[in-house]
């Protein structure tokens, strides 16, 4: 019982930022090689597998909040499948470090444009 505490704080944890949409599944990725010392291709499973409830979960609010527009997922759906296909595919046949080495500058990259982001003003939809 003792085991389970842990990753359920993290999983609820996570679960509430995936719910603002902050990308909880990247931190739990992070959390668990880092903290729960659970090998790369293991733990990515598993954020597969965590994300699908997460999303479901949260996306009936952000659908009556009017944060979806159905425009941009008819071509993003498509594209996302098929590259995410690809890069599964890919990343099969990477080493582990390598994998990493690629994971943490994306990070990097991602952290630094939303440091640089200048802020603008959300327009009230219509």
């Amino acid at each position: 019982m003792k085991e389970a505490v842990i990753p359920f704080l993290i999983g609820l944890g996570t679960g509430v930022l995936s719910g603002f949409g902050v990308g909880g599944g990247t931190l739990l990725l992070i959390v668990m090689t880092n903290f729960l010392h659970i090998g790369q291709p293991i733990a990515q499973g598993i954020n597969l597998l965590y994300f699908i409830p997460a999303a479901t979960t949260s996306l009936p609010s952000h659908v009556k909040n009017g944060f979806v527009d159905t425009q941009v997922l008819k071509l993003a759906i498509p594209a996302g499948l098929v590259t995410s296909a690809l890069a599964a595919w890919l990343a099969t046949g990477l080493e582990v470090e390598l994998l990493r080495k690629i994971f943490g500058v994306f990070l990097l990259a991602v952290g630094i444009s939303e440091l640089l982001k200048k802020d603008e003003k959300e327009e009230p939809s219509t």
